[in-house]
């Protein structure tokens, strides 16, 4: 083909959008362009380790039973439909070839290079995330639960509610009070509303453990800083702290946690608290994927942002939401950033996916700015606190508030709909305090029942002979 043909040829052929993450920034930028744009303009393909996008503000209550976890996520193939949706994992991105290395669930079958492929776009959009901001504090990799995922959030709601199976079946007395005391380091809005919702969750459990009362149960929340919620006001923090004072969970501000081997916390102010939980929420950091990137970083390793979300320096990359260092243009002070929430992800999401398609069009690009309109959360059932557009509400309006607020932001009709159909229905039935420990090893039953066999019962023709206990 003739070199003018060629370029012709790709003149014509619909720009390559590649999105790099299914999270908040992920599913509405590629949703935003499915909406934008026709399908002779661009292609857009959304690369994902999971095929759904997990709604982490419901997280809590996830844990804690009251929303069944299936509907905190959504499926992306279900929302993005006129969009390629490939689970898989993005390891490296070379910018200054308009490439990424890629590995996705085939990889390992199909072979290759190390079990990865090399994918082209001509528009790339950087949207990870972040993952735990974990320290260097002996034992935590060993003893240490998160709380960023639904697998975490089903995790943790089966160990809490199997501690107090431990408790009520134990006799010594060491062994049911380390069950029965749970530590939960971070008190952000992840770290507060967990320890709220499953505190809720587990004293009302104890109804049915004869030899439990509540007040056995001891919570622990540990807290760097010199206060919590950093997002929200200070009065409204205070307040959340009385609050959860006042339900006996403890409180310990301006505490680090220096070590929990062993299963037994060390606090800075000289603690020592023998635990089976603990619950690590302290702060988040930049997806370690940007480590593998040739594009410019801040030195909290976020990638540098101009106020319409392209990476800075660089032409034809985007970025948004935790990974990225995005100009506060409403902020009083010079040189601040936005942080890193869902509400700033959100808003991010609407205006980059219109620079994407302004600037595939040639047009002009729209800035980043916006004003925070408040933060609510929840501190249990019928619990909460919220200061929104300088009014502080507490205790149920401001639960309710936080419902409302997160049930309109949560994608789908379907998954409205199924929530809000939970929701009424635990306001007339009990929670559930089932838990489903199995989970973790989903095989164990089959694998008892399956092996070893007797040496002289024989099995079908063409089967192995018996299996050493333990096989697989």
């Amino acid at each position: 083909m003739p070199k003018a043909s060629r370029a012709a040829h790709t003149a014509r052929r619909p720009a390559r959008v590649l999105v790099v993450g299914g999270g908040f920034v992920g599913l509405y930028t590629a949703l935003g362009l499915q909406r934008a744009l026709t399908a002779g303009e661009a292609d857009v393909t959304v690369v994902s380790p999971d095929p759904y996008m997990t709604y982490q503000p419901f997280l809590p209550e996830a844990a804690a039973g009251t929303i069944s976890p299936r509907h905190v996520v959504v499926p992306l193939r279900a929302v993005l439909d006129r969009c390629t949706v490939v689970v898989g994992e993005v390891t490296a991105v070379r910018h200054g070839e308009r490439a990424v290395t890629l590995r996705t669930a085939a990889s390992a079958e199909e072979g290759g290079a190390g079990g990865q492929r090399v994918r082209e776009y001509d528009e790339l959009v950087l949207a990870p995330g972040s993952v735990s901001r974990t320290l260097p504090v002996p034992g935590l990799a060993e003893h240490g639960i998160g709380f960023r995922t639904v697998e975490e959030a089903i995790g943790l709601r089966n160990h809490v509610v199997e501690q107090l199976d431990i408790a009520a079946s134990t006799r010594d007395p060491a062994v049911r009070d380390a069950a029965l005391t749970f530590v939960f380091v971070g008190g952000g809005f992840a770290g507060v509303q967990a320890v709220a919702e499953l505190e809720d969750m587990a004293r009302h459990a104890t109804r049915y453990y004869r030899t439990i009362a509540p007040g056995d149960l001891k919570w622990i929340l540990v807290e760097a800083a010199d206060r919590i919620l950093p997002e929200a006001d200070e009065e409204t923090a205070h307040y959340a702290v009385r609050a959860l004072r006042a339900r006996n969970i403890d409180v310990r501000l301006g505490t680090r946690l220096d070590s929990c081997e062993d299963r037994v916390a060390h606090l800075g102010d000289g603690t020592r608290l023998t635990t089976r939980t603990l619950v690590w929420t302290a702060g988040v950091r930049p997806h370690p994927l940007l480590d593998a990137t040739d594009l410019p970083r801040d030195t909290r390793g976020r990638l540098v942002c101009t106020e319409h979300l392209s990476v800075a320096g660089t032409r034809h990359a985007w970025a948004a939401g935790d990974a990225a260092a995005v100009p506060d243009l409403t902020a009083a002070e010079p040189g601040a950033t936005c942080a890193p929430t869902a509400q700033h992800a959100l808003r991010q999401a609407a205006v980059l996916a219109g620079n994407i398609a302004a600037s595939l069009r040639g047009g002009p690009l729209a800035e980043y700015r916006h004003a925070s309109a408040g933060s609510v959360a929840s501190l249990g059932l019928h619990k909460g606190v919220a200061h929104v557009r300088g009014r502080r509400l507490t205790g149920r309006p401001a639960w309710l508030l936080h419902r409302a607020y997160h049930l309109g932001r949560m994608p789908t009709t379907d998954r409205k709909a199924r929530i809000l159909a939970e929701w009424t229905l635990s306001g007339l039935f009990r929670r559930d305090i089932v838990s489903l420990g199995s989970l973790k090893h989903p095989r164990a039953e089959f694998e008892t029942a399956a092996g070893p066999r007797p040496p002289d019962i024989p099995g079908p023709p063409g089967t192995p002979g018996p299996r050493a206990p333990g096989g697989s």
